[in-house]
């Protein structure tokens, strides 16, 4: 078994929720934590029902773990229903869902920091305690390096539903990362008619590139995921 180095954490965290279907990892992420917090109780949820339900029966983490992919959940509209029944309480997010975009989402929703779940233990350990002083932390990686820093147009739903059909596939290609001689192939079109679409879509959604406009997406389908919009708007989302 191995044995975690004990480090100083500062201020005291002596409840933790850990959300993630995986038990290997919950469990060595429960002995990351017991080498940080001394005698800390760790409750383990392994879908967000669990972690909603552990809430209602009266458990009151200090700190949450919380991953992205579980079985009644995908993407950062989990984090935002879970944010909003505990929002005073950090929010660690540790996920295999990495791109840079979701990230910067994820921080404006207001995590505590992100890492991903092959980070070592002794980084691990390092952000935990930051996080217990009231810190943020995001990889260097995934750090906006300032092309999203202006903030979202209002109106996001709106700006999105004037997408016409073919803008609507390109902007779904867009978000899976496709490039555009990619996005060409798979729509069957000419190059110079996908970055004519590209520069419309901007325009119409009021962003200055692609990575803005896969974070406004991004953002879109949280929001209508956690507020039940209607269907038609939903489905042209990125999945």
């Amino acid at each position: 078994m191995q044995h975690f180095k004990m480090v100083d954490s500062g201020p005291s965290v002596s409840t933790v929720l850990i959300v993630d279907d995986h038990p290997l990892f919950i469990d060595a992420l429960a002995s990351a934590l017991e080498g940080v917090f001394r005698g800390v109780t760790v409750r383990k949820a392994g879908s967000l029902g669990a972690a909603l339900k552990a809430l209602d029966e009266g458990f009151r983490p200090d700190l949450v773990m919380f991953d992205l992919k579980l079985p009644d959940v995908h993407g950062i509209s989990g984090f935002v229903t879970l944010r909003a029944r505990v929002p005073d309480v950090p929010i660690l997010v540790i996920s295999s869902l990495t791109s840079r975009a979701v990230v910067t989402a994820l921080m404006q929703e207001g995590s505590a920091g992100f890492l991903t779940k092959d980070t070592p233990v002794e980084e691990l350990q390092s952000v935990l305690g930051e996080i217990a002083k009231g810190r943020k932390h995001v990889p260097k990686d995934y750090r906006d390096e300032g092309e999203g820093e202006e903030p979202l147009p209002e109106g996001l739903q709106g700006n999105l539903a004037s997408l016409t059909p073919q803008q609507q596939k390109v902007m779904k290609l867009i978000c899976a990362g496709k490039p555009n001689k990619q996005i060409a192939y798979e729509l069957q079109l000419a190059e110079a008619t996908v970055k004519a679409h590209i520069t419309a879509l901007l325009r119409r959604l009021g962003v200055r590139n692609r990575t803005q406009a896969a974070l406004m997406v991004e953002a879109a389908r949280a929001s209508a995921i956690a507020t039940e919009e209607e269907p038609e708007t939903r489905n042209f989302l990125c999945h």
